[in-house]
């Protein structure tokens, strides 16, 4: 079947139940992903891996992060994982660059939200539009009742 068929039996191996989807609003992992694109996150108890795209929330930032991971670190006591992440536009890790807590120098397990197994380019425009201009989102609810009142009749 080849290396295409055996990732398209990886993506759609994966419980849809288990997908979540986050919208991209900044530009720091252009140019593989766009701002407005829509990536499908999963995440499996298989250990992250340097080079994989993860969305990670971090203590005192409002919205998720999506950036690559450069390095691992295995604590062999424990096993537990610590990764570090860059944007792949950021001309530094994000240790360096200040993305992480103050206190901050690697990422935990916990941190990790998902990793990216797909995504939809420029869907997610609509999520940032009206989240950047709350009016919008008004206008476009109050059309939709409109249009369900009228429908009725």
């Amino acid at each position: 079947m080849g290396a295409i068929g055996n990732a398209m039996d990886s993506i759609i191996s994966i419980d849809l139940r288990q997908l979540t989807m986050q919208a991209i609003s900044l530009g720091s992992m252009e140019p593989g992903f766009q701002k407005g694109d829509i990536l499908f996150l999963h995440m499996s108890k298989a250990p992250i891996r340097a080079g994989e795209i993860v969305v990670f929330h971090v203590e005192g930032k409002d919205i998720p992060i999506v950036h690559r991971v450069i390095k691992v670190h295995e604590r062999h006591d424990t096993k537990e994982i610590d990764v570090l992440t860059k944007g792949d536009d950021n001309d530094v890790d994000d240790d360096e660059g200040g993305i992480y807590a103050d206190d901050q120098q690697w990422l935990q397990q916990q941190d990790v939200a998902g990793r990216i197994v797909g995504f939809l380019p420029y869907v997610g425009w609509v999520t940032i539009i009206m989240t950047e201009n709350p009016i919008i989102k008004y206008i476009l609810i109050g059309a939709l009742g409109l249009l369900v009142i009228a429908s009725k009749e």
